[in-house]
């Protein structure tokens, strides 16, 4: 006899980066400034409380039965009752055709037989054949499938609830996921029931009584959970073991397909999988291109198994999100991290990348210092705001608003001493000088706030559109699913389906909005999204005037606007701009003062060291079919150097004595390379792609 599987439930971390496990992070949709949704939910509603909900009536036409059924839920809720699932009918051409849905207290309980025990329980039956419904009927028209209101009754014989009585009906006592993490976290450090409601109602600042829930739906709960995400529960351990293994089987079985493909795991003493991780040979080949910039989202875990789950992502030349690999990890230790950065660079064959973006989270920290020691360290400044309500709100009460948009402007401060000065202004107007939150944000200041990071290489990764598509994978990925096995499948399948689409994309025309030479040439060299940020400061750069500084350099303004003036230094030897501002150096893109002066200099076309491989229009994710079949067995040959010359490209470029140096070495090896003997193969061993064992 086979059980059913358990759904394996992904949920957001909520542990607070400040380590104080009585601390714990929601995430709210008003708190998440680029949009970002929340991405798995408990209850598959999605109306607001605000909705207008209208009497239903006879003829009512919906898409679906559980559209009506929402419909109907939410009308009772308003008017105070539930509805219940009554009958359904069924024919073998139509299938189910016909839905009954009833008021709770619709019918009478028939009488049970009584259990055998000295003082059986006697509870009085809340049905009292009540006649409000709603039946449903399905309609084929024009071969589109609907359902219309049959017949509908809102007449009641029993008295109906008011707003504050109707919440604590069994249908609408929810317990949403942030509680359900808060709760498990509360039980296992070892709070009864009674005082876990008492510490939610203190977080949340709500009056006793007025959570959306009771102590029975917490007590059932835990006692639920005990029953199947316990970590000492057998059956559950045997079912991770055998998940695990058929994961490690559907690796086998893909790596034998593709050959760029990679995993790796790590053993305990018994055998036993721990943690497991992957790469796809599409996304390795990528990197050798997009690989400058890596995010690793480890935002959510399995609550089923308990592990984390790590995503790397990439940002293309599109500015959108593609995966480069997934990891597993059975805990949230440094010691883990490194083991899964250990492992994403031996998948790309020893390429770093040059900024690797991340949540708040010490060990991680820990873990980048140690293994990617010359890697840039950034903390996505949305994973920072996502934070502000659950530590701020609940203290500075109706000052918060007030401090958010303060701290979002100071956020964005271009200056250390400005940021610091202010950092220090706004602490102590709000009376938060104390705050454990507070000492967490300042001690990591050198990785988050844009005074500290301007001069890091970030590709964009900071913008709305790209947090948006990585919000998209991770919402096509993070389905219940009733294994790891059937997690990979749908891993491999958005990946594949991202690939294609992206070498389907077409370029799209961009209209032309300065009629400068120097805009003809940017749109025929880079991609449709590169363009338009360009094209954006191109606009704005003619809103700017200079000022000669002599020596090369020049003093670039906005002609009316109080904001920060550039210093912009040009070298024509080299045909070398650098602004004060580091935008180049943050996104590959020229800023509006270095374009000004471009524009100055009667620039008919941009130097071509300003348009990085990332960003061309002819740079693409995946190598085409000639170049595949040509290079079929040298991949790692091609992959280690095209990171190798990408990354050269990007350092040389930093100074002219570094250009200098690097263009006369290597014209050196081309001579040496030119002279040496060629032979009819090549066969360089760099290693197998695929790791089976440690």
């Amino acid at each position: 006899m086979t059980s059913k599987p358990l759904d394996n439930i992904w949920i957001r971390r909520q542990q607070c980066p400040c380590g104080d496990w009585k601390c714990y992070i929601k995430y709210e949709g008003d708190d998440q400034t680029t949009g970002v949704s929340e991405l798995v939910k408990t209850d598959g509603t999605t109306s607001s409380s605000s909705d207008v909900i209208f009497t239903p009536y006879v003829g009512q036409i919906f898409k679906t039965d559980d559209e009506a059924f929402e419909y109907y839920c939410n009308f009772a809720r308003k008017n105070g009752f539930s509805v219940r699932k009554a009958r359904s009918t069924e024919s073998q051409n139509l299938g189910v055709y016909r839905r009954d849905f009833v008021c709770y207290r619709s019918g009478f309980n028939q009488p049970r037989k009584k259990a055998n025990v000295e003082h059986p329980r006697d509870r009085k039956s809340v049905r009292c054949g009540c006649d409000a419904k709603l039946y449903l009927t399905k309609e084929i028209v024009d071969g589109i499938t609907q359902w219309y209101v049959s017949q509908f009754s809102n007449i009641h014989n029993h008295e109906l609830l008011e707003d504050d009585q109707v919440r604590l009906l069994p249908a609408y006592r929810k317990i949403q996921e942030s509680d359900q993490e808060r709760i498990l976290l509360l039980t296992k450090a070892g709070f009864p029931v009674n005082r876990i409601v008492k510490v939610l109602e203190l977080e949340k600042g709500v009056q006793p009584g007025q959570l959306p829930f009771i102590e029975k739906d917490v007590r059932n709960f835990v006692r639920t959970c005990k029953k199947t995400v316990q970590e000492n529960d057998a059956m559950l351990t045997e079912r991770k073991e055998l998940d695990m293994l058929a994961l490690l089987e559907a690796c086998r079985e893909t790596s034998q397909r593709d050959n760029g493909f990679a995993y790796n795991y790590t053993t305990d003493e018994s055998g036993k999988v721990e943690n497991f991780s992957w790469a796809y040979g599409d996304s390795i080949r990528a990197f050798s291109v997009f690989g400058d910039v890596v995010t690793f989202e480890t935002t959510y875990r399995s609550i089923t198994y308990n592990m984390l789950l790590g995503v790397w992502f990439g940002i293309d030349n599109q500015g959108k999100a593609f995966l480069l690999g997934c990891a597993l990890l059975q805990d949230e230790t440094s010691q883990s991290f490194s083991w899964a950065i250990q492992t994403f660079i031996q998948f790309l064959r020893g390429s770093h990348p040059q900024t690797i973006v991340t949540d708040i989270d010490s060990g991680l920290r820990d873990a980048i210092t140690t293994e990617l020691p010359n890697s840039k360290h950034v903390i996505s400044i949305w994973h920072v705001l996502s934070k502000l309500s659950s530590w701020f709100s609940l203290d500075l009460g109706l000052q918060y608003p007030e401090f958010k948009t303060e701290f979002e402007l100071l956020c964005h401060l271009e200056n250390i001493e400005d940021f610091e000065n202010q950092w220090n202004h706004l602490v102590s107007r709000f009376g938060i000088e104390s705050d454990k939150h507070v000492a967490l944000l300042f001690s990591y200041r050198a990785s988050w706030p844009v005074a500290y990071i301007r001069g890091y290489f970030l590709a964009r990764t900071m913008t709305v559109d790209y947090m948006k598509s990585m919000d998209k994978f991770m919402k096509t990925i993070l389905n219940p699913h009733s294994s790891f096995k059937n997690f990979f499948d749908q891993v491999s399948e958005a990946t594949n389906v991202a690939f294609q689409k992206k070498e389907k994309q077409l370029s799209s025309y961009s209209p032309m909005k300065t009629s400068l030479p120097l805009e003809e040439h940017a749109r025929s060299v880079l991609s449709p999204y590169a363009f338009n940020a360009l094209q954006q400061e191109l606009v704005l750069c003619m809103q700017y005037a200079t000022t000669d500084m002599a020596n090369g350099s020049y003093l670039v303004r906005h002609y009316n606007k109080l904001e920060g003036e550039c210093l912009v230094i040009w070298i024509p030897d080299t045909e070398q701009v650098h602004c004060s501002c580091k935008e180049y150096e943050h996104s590959g893109i020229l800023c509006r003062h270095s374009l000004r002066v471009l524009v100055l200099k009667n620039y008919f076309q941009i130097p071509e060291k300003y348009f990085p491989l990332r960003w061309r229009v002819d740079t693409s994710l995946v190598l085409d079919d000639h170049v595949m079949t040509s290079q079929e067995g040298n991949d790692e040959c091609s992959e280690a150097f095209n990171s190798l010359t990408s990354t050269l490209y990007s350092e040389c470029l930093i100074s002219k004595d570094r250009f200098s140096y690097v263009h006369k070495e290597l014209n050196q090896i081309l001579e040496i390379v030119r002279s040496m003997p060629v032979f009819d193969e090549v066969t360089l061993d760099l290693g197998p792609n695929t790791v089976n064992d440690l």
